[in-house]
Parts: C-alpha cells; structure tokens; sequence
C-alpha cells in the first residue's frame, strides 16, 4: 500500500512539474518476471523509474540512505523503502552476490527488477561498459531484459547537488530482449560477456550516448 501511494502521488506530481517524455511502456510485460536494465546518469534515476513503470519494482540503493539520523535521514529511508528499494552494503565481501541473489528471488516471484550495468552513476554522460550482474539475472532467471534508456536526468540532479531542479527528462522502454534459451556450450564468463553486451548496445541505441568503452570505476559520490 505505501509503494502504490508513494507512486501515485509522485508520478502526478512528477509529472506536472517535469512533463516527462515516457516511450516504450508498451514493451514491460503486464504480468511475470521482468528485468529493466538503465543507464545510470542522476541520483534521481531510481526515482524517474519506479514513478514511470505501471508495475511494482525492486532495485538496490547503497545503504547509506537508509542509515542516515535526522530529519533528511528518516526522510531519505523513508522515500527508498515506499519506492521498492533494497539496502545494500557496497565494498563488504560477498555485498554483490547477495543483491544478485536479491533480485533472482524477486524475480522468481513473478517481479520486476531494476539494475545499472554500468554499477554507478556515469561523471561525464558517457555509457560505461556493463558488468555482468545483469547478465546473471538474465541467464539464471531466463526472465526477459528490457533496456531503458534515460536522458535529462543529469539536469535534474547533476553529481553533487543536495536539491532536483526542473529540467526535460525522456524514458525510453526498448523492446525486450530474451536470452532464456541460454548460450549453447560457451563458458559462464563468456556467455555472461556477450548478453551484457548485448543490453548495453540495446540501452545504448536508446540514448545516443557516447560510449566510454571502459568500466566506470569512480564512485560518483555513491
């Protein structure tokens, strides 16, 4: 009941204040298990998604936002638990599996899942290699991937800025991409290499973004 109130009330909001540009809708499955695969330009991405899709949507947030002490800290857990996230503690060993581990038992339950291939937010607008989290999902699950492509959203909130201002933001909903037939007798690494890939060049066709051709490694204030 608080995440369907939590959106309504911010999808209205949002979208009198933004006009957004919604396209694609058509591409998420009414029904069963669904992985979203985004670009990843603004904190406020996690927010431009889940107040866009019609459906319920899990993804993970660093738990510092759920931690914080305060008013903005009660307010930041408060915002990330209504709109589906899953605290998650980066740097710790074994941190990463299980948020993968997260997301196949949301999956397996009929979800939809939201992940960031590029693992943080893009510093300069560029499309970062993917990391082969999504690819996991994808071949374990054998739940289809559609890509989602985001723009304005650096506008909105740039790296560093405590406050959203009003800016254009575009979502764009690819057609979904079905790797459940697996990849024959290619390795693990391999196989999970080329649906990445695959996601990403998808994600990439969305937003013209210039590609980095290397993996973002710098923290992005995450």
């Amino acid at each position: 009941m608080l995440y369907d109130t939590a959106r309504t009330v911010g999808s209205r909001v949002g979208r009198v204040l933004y006009r957004p540009t919604i396209e694609g809708l058509e591409h998420i499955p009414a029904s069963g298990p669904v992985i979203l695969a985004a670009n990843h330009l603004s904190f406020c991405d996690s927010v431009v998604i889940p107040l866009a899709v019609p459906r319920r949507i899990r993804f993970l947030a660093k738990a510092e936002y759920f931690s914080g002490t305060g008013v903005r800290g009660r307010m930041s857990r408060a915002a990330f638990t209504s709109l589906g996230a899953v605290p998650v503690e980066r740097g710790r060993s074994g941190g990463a599996l299980e948020a993968l581990e997260i997301g196949l038992r949301w999956l397996k339950d009929g979800g939809v899942f939201s992940i960031y291939p590029e693992g943080t937010r893009s510093p300069d607008g560029r499309l970062y290699r993917g990391r082969t989290g999504v690819a996991h999902l994808a071949l374990t699950s054998g739940a289809p991937v559609v890509p989602v492509g985001l723009a304005g959203t650096e506008r909105v909130q740039p790296i560093g800025a405590r406050l959203p201002r009003i800016a254009p933001v575009t979502v764009r909903f690819g057609a979904p991409l079905d790797f459940s037939a697996g990849y024959g007798d290619l390795r693990t690494g391999r196989a999970r290499r080329l649906v990445t890939d695959e996601v990403m060049a998808a994600v990439q066709r969305l937003t013209g973004q210039e590609e980095a051709g290397t993996y973002n490694d710098r923290a992005a204030g995450e």
